[in-house]
């Protein structure tokens, strides 16, 4: 069982016991989170598409902790002028591990009513 949820502008793909490195969350560490932008959910058999999200499905996860990337260098350069600068950068994280997936509440239709002629 899998669910494809959206968070922080990006998509994951979550399942039971997965940990998820996404873009910095304000939680504290130890708290859970719930993420109900859900794309796309499947349990083995079934699959369920949201337009665009799917109801009822609800991803719920337990922060591990909060930390920074690796830095990356950004340069820029500019040729026959000497000019060149250097810039490093390390983005925010939280780490996230998935507890569980909520299956979708399958709504029973009501039934139809009919009307007796007089």
């Amino acid at each position: 069982m899998f669910a494809i949820i959206e968070t922080g502008g990006k998509q994951y793909r979550a399942e039971k016991g997965a940990i998820l490195q996404i873009e910095k969350l304000p939680e504290e560490e130890g708290k859970n989170v719930t993420f109900d932008r859900v794309f796309l959910f499947h349990d083995g058999k079934n699959t369920s598409v949201g337009m665009p999200f799917v109801e009822g499905v609800k991803v719920t996860g337990k922060v591990v902790k909060h930390d920074r990337n690796d830095k990356i260098r950004v340069v820029k350069f500019q040729a026959k002028k000497r000019v060149k600068s250097i810039r490093g950068h390390r983005q925010h994280f939280t780490e996230v591990e998935i507890t569980g997936i909520s299956k979708p509440t399958v709504k029973k239709a009501a039934p139809k009513k009919t009307e007796e002629k007089k």
